[in-house]
């Protein structure tokens, strides 16, 4: 018995200063990962709506893994797989500021099963290929971090039976097993449907009166249509909806201007791209009531838009100059009316040869953050601004035919995700099945075909999102990722 207890003293010692020299602030956590945020950070993807989305999600799992990592007497975790777009470095870069290419970027996964700050922020910047020099410089003895990774790594191991023993659990054998750990479809919903009903219970009020709201306000004012720019809680948008509703009872009378309009609750006041009225979230009635005033003149400068479009589509042969929501920032009409200005005046001075009409039931969008010409699956091209147009001649002819091949396929493949999308709603009973926009047609289509394959009566009346990462919102929707396992 003595001699168990001299191990059991020992080995408390020996963890003890392993966790010390291992110590790591949550300050200096953030201050080490800077160049990652830098990297990944949504605001340097305003271009790509699709790869924001993906790291603004993973930076809210992210921050709750280390938020977790310092709340003391933190024991349990599970291994948490993020995803991330991370911005390419351009070769042979001093500069950190300049060191990312305009256009490049490229996706990382990983899993994290650390238990401590500093092993989580290394984990990070390898994970990502960033240097970790810098952590050697901060409040951590890089010696002392040194000879307690010697220790961890020692060639001397506890016997077996110790463990066996005392009933401590073997720290090799329990870090083994988490790293085996994969979370599976069925397993996270054993977890997490209990809990994810509780909050949908407690939604359903509110969701009705969103929906009434909805209708009323859409009804009085005569809109096309209501929408949100952010996957905002039922609550938010219920007081949104309020808040318009305070203005509508104020009887303005430039509120007869938004007829036949859609509504987009946004971060900015203004006209979108699109044409859709966007209220900012952030403003008061007094900015609301404004942007209604100006609505006749913003409708003028749109008709301008859409003639400079058909002028510029007159020069490219036919082909049809569009703005898709989903894949594009969300621009104002201003400047978007810039940008097409600035195409136009461009393709206008080159005479480019195209034969009239030549590339009808063709279609392109402009990006103002790319170099080179691209097709989309989708079959649109996708033209940088700042495109050579005799660049521009060449790769359209050499793509029409593809473009439209794929235009053809983009049919096809919007009417089977829809057919998957309903009888996979069907056969689980959900309430509601979607995606998140970043998620692509053919990923929700992969998805609903192995969904179809499972039998999953925990589904029954949820509302089920397909996204890249397990979660519960805050109004019981459940979120998983397309490719779940």
């Amino acid at each position: 018995t003595f001699y168990y207890f001299i191990r059991l003293c020992l080995e408390k010692i020996l963890v003890q200063c392993i966790l010390q020299s291992r110590t790591l602030s949550g300050a200096d956590a953030i201050n080490a990962l800077r160049p990652f945020y830098f990297a990944v950070h949504p605001d340097f993807f305003g271009q790509h709506p699709k790869e924001r989305e993906v790291n603004e999600n993973s930076l809210k799992r992210l921050n709750g893994y280390l938020e977790n990592l310092q709340k003391p007497g933190f024991r349990s975790f599970k291994p948490t797989q993020l995803t991330f777009y991370v911005r390419e470095r351009e070769p042979n870069s001093s500069n950190v500021q300049e060191s990312f290419s305009a256009s490049g970027f490229r996706a990382v996964s990983f899993t994290l099963h650390t238990r401590d700050l500093l092993s989580t922020v290394l984990d990070i910047l390898n994970s990502c290929s960033l240097s970790t020099e810098h952590v050697q410089s901060l409040n951590v003895n890089a010696q002392s971090h040194n000879e307690a990774k010697s220790v961890l790594n020692r060639p001397i191991k506890w016997d077996k039976t110790y463990y066996s023993f005392t009933g401590f659990k073997d720290p090799e054998e329990e870090l083994e097993q988490a790293q085996k750990v994969e979370t599976t479809l069925i397993s996270w919903l054993d977890d997490n449907e209990a809990g994810a009903v509780k909050k949908l219970k407690r939604s359903l009020p509110l969701r009705k009166e969103l929906e009434r709201l909805k209708f009323e306000l859409s009804h009085q004012l005569q809109l096309s249509d209501i929408r949100w720019q952010r996957s905002w809680g039922v609550a938010h948008r219920c007081s949104q909806l309020h808040s318009l509703g305070r203005l509508v009872q104020q009887g303005p009378e430039v509120l007869k201007n938004v007829k036949g309009r859609t509504v987009v609750f946004t971060d900015r006041s203004g006209m979108s791209a699109a044409g859709h009225i966007m209220l900012g979230t952030m403003d008061v009635h007094h900015h609301w009531t404004k942007l209604f005033e100006r609505l006749p003149n913003y409708y003028k400068l749109q008709k301008r838009l859409l003639f400079l479009e058909d002028r510029i589509s007159q020069l490219l042969g036919g082909i049809q100059v569009i703005y898709i929501e989903e894949l594009q920032p969300l621009l104002t009409l201003e400047e978007y009316y810039e940008t097409l200005d600035s195409f136009y005046n461009k393709l206008r001075d080159s005479r480019l040869l195209f034969h009239p009409r030549s590339l009808r039931g063709l279609q392109m969008i402009l990006e103002s953050d790319r170099y080179a010409p691209s097709l989309h699956e989708f079959g649109h091209f996708m033209i940088p601004t700042v495109c050579d147009p005799a660049t521009l001649q060449w790769f359209i002819f050499a793509k029409a035919q593809e473009a439209r091949e794929n235009l053809k396929r983009k049919e096809e493949m919007m009417i089977t995700e829809k057919e998957l999308i309903d009888t996979s709603a069907e056969k689980f009973s959900l309430d509601r099945l979607y995606k998140e926009p970043s998620v692509s047609s053919a990923q929700m289509i992969d998805c609903c075909k192995r969904l179809l394959e499972e039998s999953l009566p925990y589904l029954q009346g949820m509302h089920l999102c397909i996204s890249h990462f397990y979660s519960v919102l805050q109004d019981g929707d459940l979120c998983i990722p397309w490719n779940w396992k």
